[in-house]
């Protein structure tokens, strides 16, 4: 009996010093026993967008201005300074909000500008310095907005013109935009004729750029494509991607009544693609106010100011 006690006492005092899951040891991820006293280790989180959360659409409508800031024919975001275009934008973007939905502001900068000239390698295109690029960024930044790179590529593609950019990016929150009215075959001069693209150069692009946010754990991506002719992309052979949001932007000037009929008919040959309007304060004959364009059917996901 005494005995009986003793080996109680003894198994009573080993679990008062070492505790009852002594005899679990810490295990890491992948199984193996981590040493004592060694924290576990924690992933490191998910970088987000500029307004919270990876999915820029359908979390949020996109209301951008667009332009460069050589000339101000060029668009509303090259009027003024960058800071100065924020402050418009943001005004212009309040009629859009929704409570279901906010409004994700957006610089759209074209960054690859086609030219009339051969310029530097005969690409009939000018590209914005990194200087030009990282201002409109620290902009977009404070104002908690998207950058959205534009390509007007000239006799250059969208392929060699947004691998250049490469760095840019691979920012979170740095989208991209094609601009196909500005593709030129190898003879044709920008301004002269309306461009147009293949499904092929538009799917290795964004393909690449799938893998791109992807390999970097990004944030879903834009990718607008700007139509206003009907062979100018050919929108049914575009291919989804994963980590992309592939925006079919309906662009071109003109009255209302036109506008919005162009936009009903190319969004019924879009089906896959989600859908973009685009605005022109100076070409339309009447700019559309936001409640008309939220009136539209389906409703934008980008609206695009010129």
């Amino acid at each position: 009996m005494a005995l009986a006690v003793f080996a109680a006492l003894v198994v009573f005092l080993v679990t008062q010093l070492t505790g009852s899951d002594a005899a679990e040891p810490q295990r890491t991820a992948d199984g193996a026993e981590a040493e004592q006293g060694e924290p576990t280790p924690t992933p490191e989180p998910l970088v987000e967008l500029p307004r919270g959360g990876r999915k820029i659409l359908p979390d949020y409508r996109v209301v951008a201005y667009y332009g460069a800031p050589q000339d101000d024919e060029l668009g509303a975001l090259g009027i003024g300074s960058p800071a100065s275009a924020v402050k418009k934008l943001n005004a212009q973007a309040k009629g859009y909000a929704r409570k279901t939905r906010p409004v994700m502001p957006a610089l759209e900068l074209i960054a690859v500008v086609a030219a009339a000239h051969p310029e530097e390698g005969g690409r009939y295109n000018l590209r914005q310095s990194d200087k030009v690029i990282r201002k409109y960024l620290k902009a977009a930044r404070k104002a908690k907005a998207l950058l959205i790179l534009d390509i007007q590529p000239g006799r250059s593609d969208f392929f060699t013109e947004t691998k250049r950019l490469r760095k840019w990016l691979k920012e979170p929150d740095v989208s991209l935009a094609l601009d196909p009215e500005w593709r030129m075959g190898p003879d044709e001069v920008p301004g002269q004729v309306i461009g147009s693209v293949t499904a092929q150069e538009i799917n290795v692009t964004t393909d690449w750029l799938n893998k791109l946010t992807k390999r970097e754990k990004l944030p879903q991506k834009l990718v607008l494509i700007h139509q206003f002719t009907d062979d100018m992309v050919p929108e049914k052979e575009i291919k989804e991607r994963s980590e992309l949001s592939i925006v079919l932007n309906v662009d071109g000037f003109g009255t209302q009544s036109l506008k919005v009929a162009k936009y009903k008919e190319f969004t019924k040959q879009a089906t896959g693609l989600r859908h973009g309007f685009k605005l022109f304060y100076k070409e339309d004959l009447g700019t559309m106010t936001p409640a008309a364009v939220m009136r539209l059917q389906p409703r934008p996901d980008v609206v695009v100011y010129e």
